[in-house]
């Protein structure tokens, strides 16, 4: 018992020390590095299915962002996502938060996606996956099923990378309601 305490101390201290001097890894998930929580979320400008035809992040400084990145449209998960956020739309709005999706299809895709399911949030065409890459959600040719919660301020304040589409806006709406009364 007397030989254990000194290498658990002395495994603290090498875990400390490891911390201390940022060799330690920032969070990786299948996708690539994630953007570090409570900092500046990465900005992003692209061409969008509605308004103006473009969206920039910016946009939308003063409310509460979700940025949900998904592989395809018209595929079976992420239809079952999309369905769930418009569902859950009017929850969204009047926690003043914007939806907004985001996937390397383009406006056309997302025209069409938005007029078959009915969506009336913002579909945004990612086709080169430079913001997924920034926001490490990006494998191969698709964005990768992850969401990104941005406070008004422009703060990335959480994120999910396990995302079961059925369930994962109910799942968003609880964290963003945690994140509000804080």
């Amino acid at each position: 018992m007397s030989r254990r305490r000194p290498i658990a101390f002395l495994l603290a201290v090498c875990f400390a020390a490891l911390s201390w001097l940022s060799i330690v890894q920032p969070a990786r998930a299948m996708g690539g590095t994630l953007p570090p929580l409570n900092e500046p979320a990465p900005e992003f400008t692209l061409p969008s299915n509605s308004g103006d035809g473009n969206v920039s992040l910016s946009d939308y400084r003063g409310q509460w962002v979700v940025a949900y990145f998904y592989p395809a449209d018209f595929t079976p998960g992420c239809t079952i996502e999309a369905r769930r956020f418009q569902q859950d739309l009017p929850e969204y709005i009047d926690r003043n938060t914007q939806v907004l999706g985001i996937s390397a299809d383009d406006v056309a895709s997302h025209t069409d996606f938005c007029d078959s399911e009915g969506l009336k949030f913002p579909l945004l065409a990612d086709t080169k996956g430079q913001v997924s890459k920034a926001y490490g959600s990006w494998i191969y040719s698709r964005s990768v099923r992850h969401s990104f919660i941005i406070d008004p301020e422009g703060i990335l304040r959480d994120r999910f990378v396990k995302v079961s589409p059925s369930i994962h806006s109910r799942e968003v709406l609880t964290h963003l309601d945690e994140l509000q009364s804080a």
